[in-house]
């Protein structure tokens, strides 16, 4: 059996200012496509999940683990479960978070 989605009939949710989310969730993992609107940020947090960030438009800048990544169109950054990022988006963006295992 499958699951199909598209897109546009999945409900925004805007989970903090700037950061416009449409997430699916799976057995295992749960994809969120982010709409995120130039100089949104995105205050530290940490949970227990792996996070792949996939930049699909725009500039976005992780602190991870205080380590500063500027990210583009077509880079992919995995953060470990459990350590503390942050987030400022340079540029309006279009990112594809990959959460495992689901998250909430």
């Amino acid at each position: 059996m499958s699951d199909h989605y598209h897109l546009t009939d999945i409900e925004t949710r805007e989970l903090v200012p700037g950061h416009h989310g449409r997430f699916i969730h799976s057995e295992h993992t749960t994809h969120v496509y982010w709409t995120i609107s130039e100089g949104a940020k995105l205050p530290e947090h940490s949970h227990p999940h792996e996070q792949i960030v996939n930049m699909l438009e725009g500039t976005y800048e992780l602190v991870v683990g205080g380590e500063k990544h500027v990210l583009n169109a077509g880079e992919v950054l995995v953060i470990p479960g459990g350590v503390p990022h942050s987030g400022t988006a340079h540029a309006d963006c279009r990112i594809l978070d990959v959460f495992s295992p689901v998250r909430e």
